[in-house]
């Protein structure tokens, strides 16, 4: 059992129970693997479920579409594409602030990614050796748009936008129907800022199915990108093997990573705001160095203030009660190791001036850093361009954040001329013997003089003579 944090009565910390509290390095053992381990909570039949639904798609293409639009959602759709005039009319009717403010955002999220618009690289491994790698804009790209629940625009804004920079040939947006057989508004007046291609008013697994392997009305894709519930995530990871993804998704995370400089109320506020997306969110607030006691107290103190006040509240409070923690360590650079381990969707970055920019140049395993108290984490989800779809449950380490280099692949020439070629031929002969490929020998040895490669040559170096 966790001792209280000094200051905090036992009622005021009923109101808002953490996972972890303390100096970190004297939890015991099963509290900092709680605080460490994002894994899963799913139950173990979704995998099952969900590879049921996605062979429905497989076997019954549109019809299995809309017998789960029927299941699913409430909704009986006569057609699973939603008219382009449809999505006009959500745009034109829009609150005009919200309007504006997706129109904001669209702007920003393309000036960004026009940024990371990659370029052909050129090398000369050898005088007359050229090797380019050209980046070559994907066919089609399908954006998975969550709705259900909740709907969320800017999911699809980050997904299509940094696509059509990258100049893809075709962008298809999938979001669940409500029971008007639609998508909800919102999404459908951000598809048309977007200047996506084309939608279709199905969801879940079913949606990525019929991305992955394509049906009668849905075109087969490329790449899926975007997030979605865990029947989302899940058909994601099965349909690898057919299509790429952007990258393994679980619930939001967060981790500040702060000195006592820090406004506790600011940090506060932060774990809230990610608290309140799901109650499997983890968020974790490690405070460093001298006075660092005192600072976790301050904003366990602000965080019960801010729960009470919060319409998400019990949401907040779940969060916080299976996944969150305020703790301390004895210094910044024993901060930073554990952060790095600890691969944090969201990293907030709150400390001195002084020490920013050397802890900042350490920090490696994390899908966005947010640098110093004013750069809030829902700066990040809405407007400052860059992209809020992230890696998550530690997957940091080896995934980066979706970007405009997502939506290429690369296309590899390799040039050798006939000098470059006879100055290798040798080498590449030795090399090839030495593995027991005789035909790759003889194909090298072929232009040792120069000479053209023909069958003829082949054939003779095979048997052992010269070209």
């Amino acid at each position: 059992m966790n001792a209280f944090a000094p200051g905090i009565s036992r009622e005021e910390t009923f109101a808002v129970e953490l996972r972890a509290r303390g100096a970190f390095d004297v939890l015991d053992a099963a509290t900092r693997r709680a605080v460490c381990d994002r894994s899963s909570t799913i139950d173990a039949s979704l995998g099952a479920r969900t590879a049921s639904i996605i062979a429905r798609v497989r076997g019954d293409g549109d019809d299995a579409l809309r017998a789960m639009a029927r299941e699913f959602d409430g909704a009986s759709l006569t057609t699973l594409e939603v008219p382009r005039a449809q999505w006009t009319a959500a745009l034109d009717t829009l609150d005009p602030p919200l309007r504006n403010a997706l129109t904001r955002a669209a702007r920003n999220i393309a000036t960004v990614h026009e940024g990371f618009r990659p370029t052909l690289m050129r090398v000369a491994s050898e005088p007359g050796v050229e090797i380019t790698r050209r980046p070559d804009a994907l066919h089609r790209v399908g954006v998975y748009a969550p709705g259900g629940r909740a709907a969320y625009p800017s999911s699809l804004l980050m997904g299509a936008i940094p696509a059509r920079v990258a100049g893809v040939g075709e962008v298809i947006v999938c979001s669940p129907p409500g029971a008007d057989g639609l998508p909800s508004a919102v999404v459908l007046a951000a598809a048309a800022i977007a200047k996506v291609d084309r939608v279709f008013a199905i969801g879940g697994a079913g949606a990525v199915a019929a991305m992955a392997y394509g049906t009668e009305s849905v075109p087969r894709v490329d790449r899926i990108v975007g997030p979605g519930n865990a029947y989302v995530a899940e058909a994601k990871l099965q349909v690898m093997r057919e299509v790429s993804i952007d990258a393994p998704a679980g619930p939001s995370e967060l981790l500040v990573l702060a000195d006592s400089s820090a406004n506790v109320a600011c940090i506060a506020r932060e774990l809230v705001a990610q608290a309140e997306h799901d109650p499997d969110a983890a968020v974790i607030a490690v405070v460093c160095g001298d006075g660092a006691t005192a600072c976790a107290a301050g904003i366990e103190r602000a965080l019960i203030d801010i729960v009470r006040a919060t319409p998400r509240a019990d949401v907040v409070r779940a969060a916080l009660r299976s996944r969150g923690a305020i703790v301390t360590m004895e210094s910044l650079a024993r901060g930073v190791a554990f952060a790095n381990d600890w691969c944090a969707e969201h990293l907030l970055l709150v400390v001195r001036d002084d020490v920013r920019d050397l802890t900042l140049t350490a920090l490696r395993n994390a899908g966005t850093v947010f640098v110093g108290e004013s750069s809030s984490v829902a700066f990040g989800d809405y407007m400052t361009g860059a992209n809020h779809v992230l890696p998550t449950a530690g997957s940091a380490r080896c995934y980066s954040g979706l970007s405009t280099l997502d939506f290429f692949r690369w296309t590899t020439t390799q040039t050798v001329t006939r000098d470059a070629a006879a100055a290798m031929a040798s080498d590449v002969g030795v090399f090839a013997d030495a593995e027991g490929l005789s035909a790759h020998a003889a194909a090298a040895r072929a232009w040792s003089t120069g000479a053209a490669m023909t069958a003829a040559n082949i054939a003779t170096v095979a048997n052992g003579g010269a070209p």
